[in-house]
């Protein structure tokens, strides 16, 4: 069974009487939604709406949550997460010596991993856990990626710049990321709208070339014009984020799309509801 230790990643630990009450009225996750043993992704927005800090949440207990997000913002993520605790009972801290894993395939259950596996629902179409605490050695961070890319599951640092995404940018909308039943929460009025009105215009797209891929963060363009990016690659896949009004407009008039000199096919990712608009936008509504 294929695994990968993500060294990159940290804990984030809240907790207290007023945990969930705390984190639902600040985060984009829904967490009345949210059973014991899966993890759901979720964000802290600017007021603006943008994507602040990116996070998968699980719950560690009664009145006890586990954030895991990458280990360079774990420090600013719980400097924020103070901000907004005013009086309420919670504690938030650091995990020290964090060990977090992913496991995949039909049979995702292993004895390495001294924990109870916990299902990442960011992946609709396939069976991942994660695992918080054990021991293990070896492990396929290259085959994490390619599956983490074929399903077209985004992160920030690799596929994204925090400050400068929508949720709805990197289908936060759509994997269970947002809760649009929920009550108020920062940011929340930009995203209603967005969803409300339907004007989501960049979305995650999975980009197919006969060659390997450029680097992360090459531009994509359509006759000299930019239409997206590049994010995580894996050999001739990867990620990209574009607008697919843009992209739409090229696939109509049989315009080359490329990454740098490569020239690449966009596809929505399978599981995903959202499609190319019926009629596209010129580049003098963008």
């Amino acid at each position: 069974m294929p695994f990968a230790l993500l060294e990159d990643r940290a804990l984030v630990s809240v907790s207290g009487p007023d945990a969930e009450n705390f984190l639902q009225n600040i985060l984009t996750t829904d967490l009345d939604a949210l059973a014991v043993g899966e993890a759901k992704p979720g964000a802290l927005l600017t007021p603006q709406g943008k994507i602040l800090f990116d996070f998968v949440i699980s719950r560690a207990g009664e009145n006890t949550f586990r954030l895991e997000c990458r280990a360079d913002i774990a420090d600013d993520f719980i400097r924020r997460l103070m901000l907004y605790r005013l009086r309420a009972k919670v504690e938030i801290a650091k995990i020290d010596q964090a060990f977090v894993a992913v496991a995949w395939g039909i049979d995702s259950t292993t004895s390495q991993f001294d924990s109870t596996p916990v299902a990442d629902a960011r992946f609709l179409d396939a069976a991942v856990q994660r695992f918080y605490g054990g021991t293990a050695e070896g492990g396929d961070l290259a085959a994490w990626q390619a599956l983490r890319i074929a399903h077209g599951i985004a992160e920030s640092g690799s596929d994204y710049q925090l400050g400068d995404a929508f949720p709805h940018d990197v289908l936060l909308d759509e994997t269970g990321g947002v809760g649009f039943r929920k009550g108020c929460y920062v940011g929340q009025e930009v995203v209603s709208r967005m969803q409300h009105r339907g004007t989501a215009r960049r979305r995650v797209l999975i980009a197919r070339a006969e060659r390997p891929l450029p680097d992360p963060g090459t531009e994509l363009t359509v006759d000299g014009r930019p239409v997206g990016a590049l994010g995580s690659t894996a050999g001739m896949t990867g990620l990209a984020i574009a607008r697919i009004d843009r992209v739409k407009a090229a696939l109509d008039a049989g315009q080359p799309i490329l990454a740098g000199y490569a020239a690449v096919s966009l596809t929505i990712p399978a599981w995903a509801k959202f499609t190319f608009p019926q009629e596209a936008v010129g580049a003098e509504e963008a």
